[in-house]
């Protein structure tokens, strides 16, 4: 029952708190987009002190003039966000505030100042991204694999969005944040879910000597032979004693024949003779 709790709780965890980035995002939007509030300048500029400040907020903004930028974000947020507080709920808070700041930190610092300003959680989510796909390889786990080859299936076009082929698109915030998640995954990669342990795996920590296997089945193998190569010397013998009596009787039926055959060449002889006996009474003595 507590493991089923935990389960449910982690399920919770992992779709409230993305949800509710999502929902910030959209009403700083949809702030922004009604009064005009031209909350860009809340992004990243780099190289001065007046972009530092969107190393924080740069995330929550996004162009206020039409919605594919914002849908295009928030999306992946939910779902690699979700992820990433389901599998690594331990250290997801850490992951998600040194992706967050590094990312910004990185855009500000090494970003070109051509007077633009950087914003959008695009920057984010190629953090998630990096951290889930490049962990997911450090870990032996076959669901964090999983979980990777279907981030990398699903958001591998996503790569070609840290080069400069876009006009307009924060490549630089891009590249920033695949660098930090990847940097993070790097760290973290003794943390988060571990692949659950064999018998011989525990029974080697403990010191305990594995069982020789291979030594095992080459005995049982040595006996099966035994056990077919006796069982082949008994049907063997069987053949051999049925053969051997299969001749005692073929003589004894030979020899019978040969009886058979001089019987009748003795009564034949004898036939067309008569025999007669004479009885010669003797003379009584005179008395």
């Amino acid at each position: 029952m507590k493991l089923i709790q935990t389960e449910k709780g982690r399920t919770l965890e992992a779709i409230l708190y993305p949800l509710l980035i999502v929902i910030v995002m959209w009403v700083v939007f949809l702030i922004d987009r009604h009064f005009h509030l031209d909350f860009y300048k809340y992004g990243v500029k780099p190289q001065t002190v007046e972009g530092i400040k969107g190393i924080f907020l740069m995330p929550f903004v996004h162009g206020q003039r039409n919605f594919s930028h914002i849908i295009n974000n928030s999306v992946p947020t939910f779902i690699l966000m979700g992820t990433l507080i389901y599998f690594y709920r331990e250290i997801a808070v850490y992951v998600v505030l040194l992706v967050w700041l590094g990312t910004g930190f990185l855009v500000w610092y090494l970003a070109v100042n051509t007077g633009s300003y950087h914003i959008g959680m695009s920057g984010v989510v190629y953090g998630l991204f990096g951290f889930l796909f490049i962990s997911g390889f450090f870990k032996k786990y076959l669901p964090l694999q999983a979980i990777s080859l279907i981030v990398a299936f699903v958001y591998g076009s996503m790569i070609w969005g840290i080069f400069p082929m876009e006009q307009g698109v924060s490549w630089e915030g891009h590249l920033s944040g695949f660098m930090v998640g990847a940097l993070v995954a790097v760290t973290f990669r003794k943390k988060g879910p571990v692949p659950p342990k064999y018998r011989y795996e525990i029974e080697k920590e403990m010191g305990i000597e594995p069982p020789d296997l291979e030594g095992e089945w080459k005995e049982r193998r040595r006996i099966w032979e035994e056990q077919q190569l006796q069982n082949q010397e008994k049907i063997r013998q069987r053949v051999e004693a049925l053969e051997m009596q299969k001749q005692i009787n073929q003589t004894l039926k030979n020899e019978t024949k040969e009886d058979n055959s001089i019987d009748e060449k003795n009564s034949s002889s004898t036939q067309g003779f008569g025999v007669n006996y004479h009885f010669v009474p003797r003379k009584k003595k005179e008395e």
